[in-house]
């Protein structure tokens, strides 16, 4: 099975749900986080996880995972800003299916601060 390493910046309580899941599924998104989007490249995470993270709640991690590529050509690559900053858009009704669709485990790269 061919797969995609995908990323995905998350503070501290996200993290939690996280580990609580044994590392296996991202949590449901909150009633005002209508997509899920993990990003395309470690470095566009590590900005948003140092620079976004880190001032809204005192810590940022980066995680990285694979995940069925056959599944994720569903989705259409979204770039919003420069060419680095490429994320998946995943309506958030749709994660549960794509956790579902992880290979392995999700495992943190970076932390930050």
């Amino acid at each position: 099975m061919k797969t995609i390493t995908l990323y995905r910046p998350v503070g501290p309580k996200e993290l939690a749900l996280i580990e609580q899941s044994g590392w296996k599924a991202f949590p449901p998104r909150l009633p005002d986080q209508p997509i899920f989007y993990p990003v395309m490249n470690e470095e566009y995470a590590i900005q948003i996880a140092r620079d976004w993270n880190v001032p809204a709640s005192g810590s940022g991690f980066v995680t990285r995972f694979a995940v069925d590529a056959d599944f994720l050509s569903r989705y259409v690559k979204q770039v919003v800003g420069g060419d680095m900053h490429r994320e998946l858009w995943v309506p958030a009704e749709e994660l549960e299916e794509f956790n579902q669709h992880i290979i392995g485990l999700i495992e943190v790269t970076q932390r930050f601060p």
